[in-house]
């Protein structure tokens, strides 16, 4: 599955090995390849847990696009009925309103809760339960994302790693981003690192709180709200295909 081009492979079942296998897998000349694995699982205080794994075998605290899929999931294989749903991640239970049409759903809004913002500045660090290093740039299309994204996930300022968003201003309403992830590299989009680019768009007064703010990814568009205590995210979620390893 996979939203707005961040793709991962799913698993409605538990791992023995999910670090190992997500670097398998996740290889797109020699496995199925994607952005890693995601593992959907029973929770005692929410609908559904999640668990995900980057490429290179680590283990995330939070993605804003895997949780889309995961409420599609659920939802289209009638795991749940309701519309409102909760997951649980190891940043925390979201809140998910999903946008169905007939039995399939087509769109989620997350409740990605409040950021957690540490320093405004040239870099600007948030965390949305992962860590985001965003930088502000005239024209992303010239920024070399693999250099300064891997020197800044390396860093001794960021002892756990950290995703790199490179954000262009095109409006007070729309962004234009790029993202070098830890333990993925450069992908298609970053629901959070979608979030944490228009928290500091705020904060550098580029974009209003209470405004829908559109993030243009290369795998497509976020729909971003920053309340001044919350971030609301919206976005698809679509099935590529289902199989058997």
């Amino acid at each position: 599955m996979h939203g707005a081009g961040n793709d991962y492979i799913y698993f409605a079942q538990d791992l023995q090995n999910p670090h190992d296998l997500a670097v398998k897998l996740s290889n797109r000349h020699k496995g199925i390849g994607g952005d890693g694995i995601v593992q959907i699982l029973p929770s005692h205080v929410a609908h559904a847990r999640m668990r995900m794994f980057n490429a290179d075998g680590s283990e995330g605290n939070m993605c804003g696009n895997a949780i889309r899929c995961v409420a599609k999931y659920l939802y289209d294989n009638k795991m749940v009925k309701t519309k409102k749903i909760t997951i649980e991640t190891k940043s925390g239970i979201k809140t998910l309103q999903l946008h169905t049409q007939g039995d399939t759903c087509t769109a989620v809004t997350v409740e990605m809760g409040a950021p957690e913002i540490f320093s405004v500045g040239f870099v600007t660090h948030i965390s949305m339960g992962n860590p985001h290093a965003v930088l502000f740039c005239e024209n992303i299309d010239t920024i070399n994302v693999e250099s300064i994204g891997k020197f800044f996930e390396k860093s001794p300022y960021f002892p756990d790693g950290v995703n790199t968003e490179f954000v262009q201003v095109i409006n007070p309403t729309r962004l234009k981003m790029r993202v070098w992830e830890r333990g993925s590299g450069e992908t298609l989009a970053c629901g959070t690192g979608a979030c944490a680019s228009v928290v500091a768009a705020v904060l550098h007064k580029h974009c209003a709180k209470d405004t829908d703010i559109v993030v243009e990814l290369l795998g497509g568009e976020l729909t971003i709200k920053y309340t001044g205590e919350q971030v609301l995210m919206t976005g698809g979620a679509e099935t590529v295909f289902k199989g058997a390893i």
